[in-house]
C-alpha cells in the first residue's frame, strides 16, 4: 500500500510541537510493516535542507488565484530517514525560515496543497491512501473530489488526523478564488460560521477522521472552538488513536543528545549524573527534587499560571523543590519567570528558546515534568518523560488521562490533577515533593515508568485498520 502523509511539519527538518515528531516517526514504522509510507510537506530554509542532499523529482506549474507560479517537488537523496521525504518548493511563498507566523499563512498552505495535489495528479499509479494531518492539509480532501483538474484522484481514500483542533485555517470567502476551479455546488463542504474553514472541510471531505488520543476525540464533541455540532454529526467516521513516540530516538540507553546514557537497571547512576549536570548548568539545588517544564509558553499549556503557581508552592514549602523551565511563547509569560530567576536563585531557572538537545537533556535529568495543559490532545512529552524515567505531573485532559495513571491507584505511576489552576498546581507540587522524600515509592514509579511501551509498533496496526476499512 502506498501512504502519502501531507504535513506543515515533520522532525527532523522542521517541528514547532507534536505534529513534527509523530509524522516524523509514523512512516516509518509504517514501512517496517511492508506499507511504502511517504511524507511531503514544505521546503522552508531550515538547517536540514542546508545540510543535506536533495535530487529533483518533479517540476510543475499551476495557479493560486491569478498568479501562475511554478513548484518544484525534491527528494531527500539518502533515504536516511527511514522514509521517503519530498519537499515542495514555491520560490516566494514556502521558502522562509519558519512554518507560521507570516501575514500570507492561509495563502502559503492553500499553495502547497494545490501543488501537492497537483503533482499526485500526475502519478501514474495513484496511491492508496493520502493522510492528511492538520488544518494545513484539510483542503486536499475537498480538491481532490471537487476541482475539475484533479478529477483523477476523486476515488483515492483520504484520511485527516487532527492534532489539534484550536486551530481551523479559517479565512474569508475572498479566499475562494484561490481554490482551483471547482464545483460551486459544494460550496457548502468549504463554509463554516460564515468563513472557509480548511479543518471543518477536511473532516467533512475525508473519508476517515482521526484524533491523536481516545479522550481527545470526545471532549471535541464539547471543546473544539466552534466544531462541536460537526463531531457530534460526523462522529460515525471520527476514531481516537493514541500516538506513538518514537522509541529508537527517545532512548536513555543511546540517546546521543543525553549526557549520560541508562537503561532501566542502571537509571539510578544515570539520572543522578544528569541532573548533577543540569544543577550545574543552571545554578539548582541537586539535592531537592528537580521539576521540569517543556513547552510553549501559552495559555494553551496553561504556562500563564505558572509564574503564580511557582511562586506560591516555593513559598509555601519553603523552597523544597527545584524549576527549570523550557520553551518560548508569549512575551509577558517570559518576563513574569524570568523574574522568578532573581527571586529564588538556587532553586528556579529558564531556558528561553527551543533546542531538541537541551530537552533530551532535561528528561534525562529531571525527577519531575509539570504539564498543566488546558488543551491536550495527546501529548508527548509525558511519554517521554516516561521514557527516561522521569514523573509525570499532568492535568487531567486529553491524552495526558489516556497515558498516565495517578499513583492514588494501585498501578499508578504518575501525578494528575483535575483543574488547570495554581492550587491544584501548588498541590501536585507538594506531592511530588512527598514521593521524592519516599525513596522507595519513587523508586517504584521510576521502574513503572520505563517499562512501558508507547512506541509506534503497538500503534502502526490501529491506522492499517483504519486504512483498510475504507479502501
Amino acid at each position: 500500500m502506498v501512504i502519502v502523509h501531507v504535513s506543515a511539519e515533520c522532525y527532523p527538518m522542521a517541528k514547532a510541537g507534536g505534529l513534527g515528531d509523530v509524522v516524523g516517526a509514523l512512516p516509518k514504522y509504517q514501512k517496517k510493516t511492508g506499507s511504502e509510507s511517504m511524507v511531503v510537506m514544505p521546503m522552508y530554509r531550515t538547517p536540514f535542507l542546508e545540510k543535506n542532499e536533495w535530487n529533483i523529482v518533479f517540476k510543475g506549474n499551476a495557479y493560486l488565484g491569478n498568479w501562475f507560479f511554478d513548484f518544484t517537488i525534491i527528494k531527500e537523496a539518502t533515504g536516511k530517514l527511514g522514509y521517503d521525504l519530498y519537499l515542495v518548493d514555491i520560490h516566494g511563498l514556502l521558502d522562509r525560515p519558519k512554518i507560521y507566523g507570516y501575514a500570507d499563512d492561509n495563502d502559503r498552505f492553500i499553495g502547497f496543497q494545490i501543488a501537492v495535489v497537483n503533482w499526485l495528479s500526475s502519478w501514474e499509479q495513484k496511491p492508496g491512501i493520502v493522510h492528511c494531518h492538520d488544518h494545513q492539509s484539510g483542503l486536499i480532501p475537498f480538491m481532490m473530489k471537487y476541482c475539475y483538474d484533479y478529477q483523477s484522484l476523486q476515488f483515492v481514500k483520504t484520511v485527516l488526523t487532527i492534532h489539534n483542533a484550536q486551530y481551523h485555517g479559517s479565512m474569508g470567502w475572498e479566499k475562494s478564488i484561490l481554490i482551483p476551479k471547482w464545483d460551486s455546488w459544494k460550496h457548502g463542504l468549504l463554509e463554516w460560521n460564515n468563513s472557509i474553514n480548511s479543518l471543518a472541510t477536511g473532516i467533512k471531505c475525508a473519508d476517515k477522521v482521526t484524533t491523536v488520543s481516545e479522550t481527545y476525540m470526545h471532549q471535541l464533541k464539547y471543546q473544539s472552538a466552534g466544531l462541536e455540532p460537526l463531531f457530534e454529526y460526523e462522529q460515525g467516521k471520527c476514531t481516537g488513536i493514541l500516538n506513538g513516540i518514537d522509541s529508537e530516538v527517545w532512548n536513555p540507553a543511546t540517546d546521543p543528545m543525553v549526557a549520560f546514557h541508562y537503561d532501566i537497571k542502571t537509571y539510578k547512576a544515570g539520572k543522578q549524573k544528569n541532573k548533577a549536570l543540569l544543577c550545574e548548568q543552571y545554578n539548582l539545588d541537586i539535592k531537592k527534587p528537580l521539576i521540569i517544564f517543556i513547552g510553549r509558553l501559552v495559555g494553551e499549556k496553561a504556562a500563564d499560571i505558572l509564574p503564580g503557581a511557582i511562586q506560591h508552592a516555593l513559598d509555601k514549602t519553603n523552597c523544597a523543590a527545584n524549576f527549570l523551565i523550557i520553551g518560548t511563547g508569549e512575551t509577558p509569560i517570559e518576563s513574569a519567570l524570568n523574574y522568578l530567576v532573581q527571586l529564588y536563585p538556587g532553586n528556579f531557572n529558564t531556558w528561553i528558546g527551543y533546542d531538541e538537545k537541551v530537552g533530551h537533556q532535561a528528561y534525562a535529568g529531571a525527577d519531575f515534568l509539570l504539564m498543566p495543559s488546558r488543551v491536550e490532545p495527546c501529548g508527548l512529552n509525558q511519554m517521554y518523560s516516561l521514557r527516561y524515567g522521569t514523573i509525570p505531573m499532568v492535568r487531567d485532559t486529553g491524552g495526558l488521562h489516556d497515558t498516565v495513571v495517578d499513583m492514588g491507584d494501585p498501578d499508578g505511576f504518575g501525578i494528575r490533577f483535575l483543574h488547570a489552576t495554581e492550587e491544584d498546581i501548588v498541590h501536585a507540587i507538594e506531592r511530588a515533593i512527598s514521593v521524592y522524600q519516599d525513596k522507595d515509592q519513587m523508586q517504584k514509579m521510576i521502574l513503572h515508568s520505563m517499562a512501558i511501551d508507547h512506541s509506534w509498533e503497538s500503534v502502526v496496526a490501529a491506522y492499517e485498520n483504519i486504512y483498510q476499512s475504507i479502501l
